[in-house]
């Protein structure tokens, strides 16, 4: 048989934690065929990134086209843009395609370093919030798409933005456990897990994404899709091997 499908566009990590490196792993784990249209390389490890160097917006564009035109997709995850330009030439080739997106707006690494461009939210929510069935902000991004507010309040402001549903993730927050919810058509569901007490949580955001993609290729609901892609990353956090001198990669073996 074969595999469900997942095309993942998203900037490379060098150390391998998150971003592509992530999500390939993230896929694999879940049994889907991932395929890649690379947006940015970074230089950065699990301390910091040191460089950015963005891949032209065509090359981008042509990656998607060339894998969309012949293996085909059955989700779509779109995680690191990193500007304008770039987010508009995606939104153009996507407009097209009639699959689920999940869309992560990865604007901070987990290290604190801006990974998209200042006033480049306009643009992510005018192009991209109306072709996402999905977008999985954390509570500082949710902040700067929508201002301050309670999770299920944020998430309805985000739906109004365009987006068919919406997952405020909640590993920012004090409390002793991590409250992800998810605000969409048929309600609220909240995913409530204890928070693990450790630096080793580099690539959360795009490990979990991508974990949704693949439930979506798999022709899960949302509400499942999402339950079984948190338990999944939780997992990974619990058994991180340990890597590195500042925020570690997660166990995407598990």
């Amino acid at each position: 048989m074969k595999p469900p499908r997942v095309l993942v566009i998203a900037g490379s990590d060098s150390s391998a934690g998150a971003g592509i490196q992530a999500d390939l792993k993230t896929a694999q784990a879940f049994g889907c065929y991932a395929m890649t249209a690379v947006t940015a390389v970074t230089v950065q490890n699990t301390k910091s990134v040191r460089a950015v160097h963005m891949v032209p917006p065509g090359i981008v564009a042509g990656q998607i086209e060339a894998c969309l035109t012949d293996i085909g997709a059955d989700a779509i995850k779109i995680g690191m843009l990193g500007s304008v330009k770039l987010i508009k030439a995606v939104a153009a080739v996507l407009k097209r395609v009639r699959v689920p997106i999940v869309l992560d707006p990865v604007m901070l690494s987990t290290s604190g370093s801006r990974l998209l461009a200042k006033g480049a939210e306009k643009a992510l929510v005018e192009e991209l919030f109306p072709l996402a069935a999905l977008v999985t902000p954390n509570l500082p991004e949710t902040r700067a798409l929508v201002g301050r507010g309670d999770a299920e309040a944020c998430g309805r402001k985000l739906i109004a933005l365009g987006a068919k549903a919406a997952l405020i993730k909640g590993g920012h927050a004090t409390r002793s456990t991590v409250d992800d919810v998810l605000v969409w058509s048929g309600g609220v569901e909240i995913y409530a897990f204890p928070r693990i007490r450790t630096k080793h949580t580099h690539g959360t955001g795009c490990t979990l994404s991508t974990a949704i993609a693949c439930g979506l290729a798999r022709k899960h609901s949302l509400p499942l899709a999402t339950g079984k892609a948190r338990e999944y990353v939780q997992r990974a956090i619990e058994t991180a091997p340990g890597l590195g001198k500042g925020h570690g990669p997660l166990n995407h073996s598990v």
